[in-house]
């Protein structure tokens, strides 16, 4: 696939490609599902939204974002990437519902066909097994991953830092109190190097299971992690596209703030 990197020209022989190459990046369309905005939209998160369509356009990229809120049907076939955020408990009970009667096939589905999905805390948590509150009943989630919830007795509040299985490392802010366990065998996002992660015990953080990736770390997560946010964005066009080269962006400021978010203490 033809790629090229930032402020410089393709050429073939003598002649300058710019054109063509501009004509076939617009050709490209990466659509991405944001899924419950009006319920679960706290902690800033929509930032990983900006993030993800902002660096697909800095490429030339045709990219969107597509609302798909409660009641409305999901089109396995629509979407690139999916993104859920967290919210409040009484939004998660409206939204497990919602998930497992309209949307949860579907959305097997996608994941079947390549689809990415990037799921924050209360997003996370239902798409494991269940949540278990101190009080009242489980709270079903639709088992796209092998991992459970319990809520805990102790907060976990602060800055995270978690090194991926590459080496790399992402930084981000988590504030939650629901203990993640992630059945045998199931890959985390990363090892913690600082913070409470999954659940304060076994060192985990979030998960990367193909295309699914889950996580506790708010802040927003991808502005200060480009390499995370690339990651997705090439899994999500690999679907439709093949494996391209994905341009390399200017990221001075993406990472001081990363190596900023490293140094800051829990």
């Amino acid at each position: 696939m033809l790629s090229r990197e930032s402020g410089q020209a393709l050429t073939i022989g003598c002649f300058r490609v710019d054109f063509w190459v501009d004509c076939f990046m617009a050709h490209i369309r990466l659509v991405i599902g944001h899924l419950y905005p009006d319920l679960l939209n706290i902690y800033g998160d929509r930032g990983n939204l900006l993030t993800l369509l902002q660096r697909a356009r800095w490429r030339g990229f045709d990219a969107q974002i597509v609302a798909i809120g409660p009641d409305e049907p999901l089109d396995p076939e629509a979407c690139d990437l999916y993104f859920i955020g967290g919210g409040q408990d009484c939004q998660q009970i409206r939204v497990s519902e919602d998930l497992r009667a309209h949307k949860a096939d579907a959305l097997r589905e996608a994941v079947a066909l390549g689809a990415v999905i990037l799921a924050i805390c209360g997003g996370y948590q239902l798409l494991g097994h269940y949540y278990r509150p101190h009080q009242g009943p489980e709270l079903p989630g639709i088992s796209l991953i092998d991992a459970h919830t319990i809520a805990g007795d102790k907060r976990m509040i602060g800055n995270v830092s978690i090194r991926r299985p590459d080496g790399s490392t992402v930084a981000g802010f988590e504030n939650h109190s629901g203990q993640t366990f992630l059945g045998p065998g199931v890959s985390p996002l990363g090892t913690v190097i600082r913070g409470g992660g999954n659940n304060g015990r076994d060192k985990t953080e979030g998960v990367a299971v193909g295309g699914i990736y889950g996580t506790y770390l708010h802040g927003s997560l991808l502005p200060k992690n480009p390499a995370l946010a690339d990651e997705l964005i090439f899994k999500a066009l690999k679907r439709r596209y093949g494996p391209l080269t994905l341009s390399s962006l200017p990221d001075t400021l993406e990472n001081d703030a990363h190596q900023r978010a490293l140094a800051l203490r829990p």
